[in-house]
C-alpha cells in the first residue's frame, strides 16, 4: 500500500489514471443507475461489443480509436432503440445481432491492421495505467454533457425508467427520452473502456449501482452512492493490483463483483430475519 501511494504521489501516469477513475465512475454511476433501474444491462452489452467495430476500422485507417468508438456507440444504441420501437423485431435478437457483426468487424480490421498492434488490445482488455492527458479531457467533456442532459431531462428518464404508460399520460416524448437515454449510455460505455476495456464494461456500468440500489431510497441517492462506490472500486482495485503487477481493470471488476456479492447476501439474510423474527430471536 505504501508504494502504491508513494507512486500515486510521485508519478504522472498514477495521477492520470486515478483522475480518470473518478472521471468514469462519475459517468457509471449516473447512467449505471438508469441502466440498472429500466432493467436494460444486456442492450449496454449489446453497445459494447459493438463498439469494435468502429474502434478497428479507425485504428485501421491511422485515426484515434476513440473516433470510431463514439460514432459507432451512438449508431449501435440508435439502431436498437428504432427498431425494438418501430417495428415487431425482438429485441435481443437486433442486440445479438448488432453484438456479433460489431466485433466480427473489428477483429477482421484488426488483422488487417499491420503489426496487431498492442494499442488497440489495450482498449478490449482495458489498462487504466495507459491513460493519456488528452484522454482525461475528452472523458472530462463527455463528463459535463452527461451531467448537463440529466440535469436538464431528470424528471423524465425516471418517470420512463419506471412508468412509459404514466410518463405518456403526464406528457413526456416516451420514444425520444428513450432514444436519448440510449445513447448517453453510448457515451458512457466509450468512458469506461478507458478503465476496463468493452470486456468488462459492463460489469462496472452496473455493479456499482445494483449495490447503490440495495440502500438508496431514491435514484439521486442511488446515483450518488453509485459514484461513491466506482471511485472506492477503482482506487482499491489499482491499490491491490500495483505490487504485483495484476491488470488493474481486471483487479477493479473483481473487487466490485465481491463487495456486490456480499451485499446481495446480506440483503437477502436481512429480509428473510424481518420474515421471520422468532426463528431468529
Amino acid at each position: 500500500m505504501l508504494e502504491f501511494l508513494e507512486a500515486l504521489r510521485a508519478q504522472t501516469f498514477m495521477q492520470n489514471a486515478m483522475i480518470m477513475g473518478i472521471l468514469a465512475s462519475f459517468a457509471c454511476g449516473v447512467i449505471g443507475s438508469y441502466v440498472v433501474v429500466k432493467r436494460i444491462v444486456f442492450i449496454s452489452g449489446g453497445i459494447a461489443h459493438t463498439i469494435l467495430g468502429g474502434m478497428g476500422f479507425a485504428y485501421y485507417m491511422g485515426w484515434h480509436p476513440m473516433t470510431g468508438a463514439i460514432p459507432c456507440a451512438l449508431a449501435a444504441a440508435l439502431a436498437i432503440g428504432v427498431v425494438t420501437l418501430r417495428t415487431r423485431t425482438r429485441e435481443d435478437t437486433i442486440i445479438g445481432a448488432l453484438w456479433a457483426v460489431g466485433m466480427a468487424v473489428g477483429v477482421i480490421f484488426i488483422s488487417l491492421t499491420p503489426g496487431y498492434n498492442a494499442d488497440l488490445m489495450s482498449y478490449l482488455f482495458g489498462n487504466i495505467l495507459m491513460v493519456a492527458q488528452e484522454d482525461i479531457y475528452a472523458i472530462g467533456l463527455l463528463d459535463a454533457l452527461i451531467a448537463l442532459i440529466v440535469f436538464l431531462f431528470y424528471k423524465q428518464f425516471l418517470a420512463i425508467c419506471f412508468d412509459e404508460e404514466y410518463a405518456r399520460l403526464q406528457g413526456v416524448r416516451v420514444e425520444a427520452m428513450y432514444l436519448l437515454l440510449l445513447c448517453l449510455i453510448a457515451l458512457t460505455v466509450v468512458a469506461l473502456i478507458q478503465v476496463v476495456g468493452i470486456i468488462l464494461v459492463i460489469a462496472l456500468l452496473t455493479l456499482p449501482a445494483a449495490v447503490a440500489g440495495h440502500y438508496a431510497r431514491s435514484l439521486g441517492q442511488m446515483m450518488l452512492l453509485a459514484v461513491l462506490l466506482g471511485i472506492a472500486f477503482t482506487a482499491s482495485g489499482m491499490a491491490v493490483s500495483y505490487q504485483p503487477d495484476l491488470p488493474a481493470g481486471a483487479t477493479i471488476i473483481i473487487i466490485a463483483g465481491t463487495v456486490y456479492l456480499l451485499s446481495t447476501l446480506y440483503k437477502e439474510l436481512k429480509i428473510r430475519g424481518q420474515k421471520h423474527p422468532a426463528a431468529n430471536s
